[in-house]
């Protein structure tokens, strides 16, 4: 995948048609340094000097990115741009899954275990995760009303890991429960510390102790060890019978898949819940809106707020919520600094609206949202937290315009077209959930009042984690 060695690092005459490249100094790395210190600053600096269409030269590979949320369709729709070659390269590189390599088939069934994350299925995923909730948080209710006092990125891991694995997974039966999730919870964070390295072509060999930390995990999620768990969903059991045609059921690889679909349900749910409590935490008149909205859903479902854990929402009563959805949205606008990739399969000629631009097998052609999430022609004051910011007069907002014309493409932490992330409805309803949840039952206030960064650690690749964790407290509602 990409251009050769040799082709890397030399400065080489443009062809005809192609976009303007910008280098940098450095051998093999170019601009990464540049871009991963402030990406938003970077690629606008980029934009006014070369407009919207540029080939960057970051890690080793040649970008072109496609900066005009308007000529976005023109990637989307190119059937010489593949998203498999890159999944493919990607999988192997981060979670050693290297079958998908060679049996291209095997991409698209377990392509096809997605549909499980939807619909009726995701209403058994959130049966699941108000379930273990309930375990999660039931204890605390049934204490005193004292303050605890925890860190804030510390609580949403500890919490998003244990439901989410439970729902996907399934039920830790033997021996100690608590033991064996905090320290699979411990290892799986340690591995996507280094996710970035991996995900970049880093030999993990050169990363300390990840290469034992990653075979551990894979080891607790083999066929052997899966089976010791109760109550599967369905997309783990699907999973599971798609594999067992391709290895045999001591296979290893089969846990590198599973722990490809840990990764993919955890690693951006955990950052998006700790900003939306922060930015809730900070904003009590965010607060204070979500909790009426929430009361409202409450009292006319006929729901009483009693001691223990009572409350039961549908899909359909947590989409009318149009506040907290908006609100998370919003976290998701100022925090995703994603970028969506795909593969030149062939040299080729991709024809936008403004320009032909010429592109060369092997590079790739990137879009980078977070330009068009603080374009502040899109979004007044783009730097500001607004939670009501995807609502008008009291109903859902999906119109946004640029230019005068109306936007296709206006918020996309989650990708697009064919590598639109299968997991999104669950991880909205996931974070939902556990804000009714926490608003509903507690208390809670933010202790530390200093301010917090994005830290840019995993930029192009999902939700930033914050440069710092922060100390909160809450207790139960009296």
């Amino acid at each position: 995948m990409g251009r050769k060695p040799s082709e890397c690092g030399v400065p080489e005459a443009r062809r005809p048609g192609e976009p303007p490249l910008i280098k940098g100094w450095l051998p093999y790395f170019g601009e990464a340094l540049k871009l991963q210190k402030d990406p938003l600053g970077f690629m606008t600096t980029l934009q006014k000097q070369y407009g919207d269409v540029f080939t960057l030269f970051l890690g080793g590979n040649y970008i072109t990115f496609i900066l005009d949320p308007f000529q976005y369709q023109s990637v989307v729709k190119n059937q010489k741009l593949s998203f498999q070659m890159f999944t493919s390269k990607f999988l192997m590189r981060v979670f050693s899954v290297k079958k998908m390599m060679t049996y291209h088939d095997l991409n698209d069934k377990i392509h096809t275990s997605y549909q499980l994350l939807r619909g009726k299925h995701l209403d058994t995923l959130m049966e699941n995760t108000m379930q273990t909730l309930k375990q999660v948080f039931e204890p605390q209710l049934l204490k005193t009303t004292s303050w605890d006092t925890e860190y804030l990125l510390t609580f949403c891991s500890s919490v998003i890991f244990e439901v989410t694995f439970t729902a996907i997974h399934g039920n830790v039966l033997s021996g100690d429960r608590k033991t064996f999730m905090t320290e699979l919870r411990d290892d799986f964070f340690k591995f996507d510390g280094k996710f970035t390295h991996l995900a970049s072509g880093i030999p993990i060999e050169l990363l300390g102790n990840i290469k034992s930390i990653r075979t551990k995990l894979i080891k607790q999620l083999t066929t052997e060890n899966l089976a010791k768990l109760q109550g599967w969903s369905e997309v783990v059991q699907m999973r599971q019978d798609i594999l067992e045609k391709y290895y045999t059921p001591k296979d290893t690889e089969i846990g590198a898949h599973h722990l490809g679909l840990l990764w993919a349900s955890v690693s951006n749910t955990v950052p998006t819940m700790f900003w939306t409590m922060y930015y809730l935490l900070r904003h009590p008149e965010a607060m204070a809106v979500l909790r009426d909205e929430i009361d409202h859903l409450l009292q006319s479902t006929g729901q009483k707020k009693g001691p223990g854990f009572s409350i039961h929402l549908t899909r359909e009563q947590l989409d009318s919520l149009v506040y907290l959805e908006s609100t998370i949205l919003e976290v998701l606008r100022l925090c995703s600094f994603s970028g969506i990739f795909r593969v030149v399969q062939e040299d080729l000629t991709l024809h936008l609206e403004s320009q032909d631009c010429c592109l060369r097998k092997g590079d790739f052609v990137g879009i980078f949202p977070p330009v068009l999430h603080y374009d502040p022609e899109i979004f007044e004051a783009p730097e500001e937290f607004r939670f009501d910011r995807f609502t008008e007069s009291g109903k859902k907002k999906t119109t946004f315009f640029k230019r005068g014309k109306k936007l296709k493409y206006y918020h996309m932490p989650f990708g697009f077209g064919v590598s639109k992330c299968p997991g999104r409805f669950l991880a909205i309803v996931e974070i939902k959930q556990l804000l009714v949840v926490f608003l509903t039952y507690f208390d809670s206030e933010i202790i530390d009042d200093k301010p917090l960064e994005l830290n840019y650690n995993r930029f192009l690749f999902g939700i930033q984690y914050p440069d710092s964790d922060v100390l909160f407290r809450y207790k139960v509602k009296s």
